[in-house]
């Protein structure tokens, strides 16, 4: 969301709430997103799902950048010793083989920000289940995810995480 989206969303929701309280009182709630992706069971779970996942390409993708570092390392000493030839030859060539380790690396990033999206997503839906669940079971009129300010009386983020962590 833009600031600016966000500024006038806050400004209706905190006008709704003005006019709510006068006509009763009203319960507000807050969920700190960051807590249940770094506290739930689900979140820590998919964290370790995705490090199995992704740790042999990572550090296969680490051997081989130590090895263009040494082939480098290695060229820059040998560099005034060889020929023309040889040193434009090896430039070309080593030139090839970082502009292939960078794709390599690239490619890893992108499937592992798409795999940790996809991830996460369904920590997200499963969290906002819970949250409308325990939204619902303690009558709150209004849940927040995201704030400037918030007093910690409204912050119900344990209480979620304790649903979440309780579900098998």
């Amino acid at each position: 969301m833009t600031m600016f989206t966000r500024q006038i969303s806050l400004a209706v929701v905190l006008g709704f709430a003005a006019w709510c309280v006068q006509a009763e009182e009203i319960r507000i709630g807050f969920i700190n997103t960051d807590r249940i992706f770094k506290e739930a069971n689900t979140a820590k779970q998919a964290q370790t799902k995705l490090e199995q996942e992704f740790s042999k390409r990572e550090k296969d993708l680490e051997s081989s950048g130590n090895a263009l570092k040494s082939a480098v390392e290695k060229f820059e000493r040998e560099a005034p010793t060889l020929s023309e030839s040889q040193r434009v030859s090896r430039q070309k060539q080593l030139g090839e083989q970082d502009r292939d380790f960078q794709r390599k690396r690239r490619e890893f990033q992108e499937e592992l920000n798409a795999r940790k999206n996809e991830e996460f997503q369904q920590v997200l839906e499963r969290a906002n289940r819970v949250i409308k669940q325990v939204a619902e079971a303690e009558k709150y009129d209004l849940v927040l995810q995201e704030a400037v300010y918030i007093n910690p009386k409204h912050d119900i983020t344990d209480k979620v995480l304790k649903v979440i962590n309780a579900a098998k």
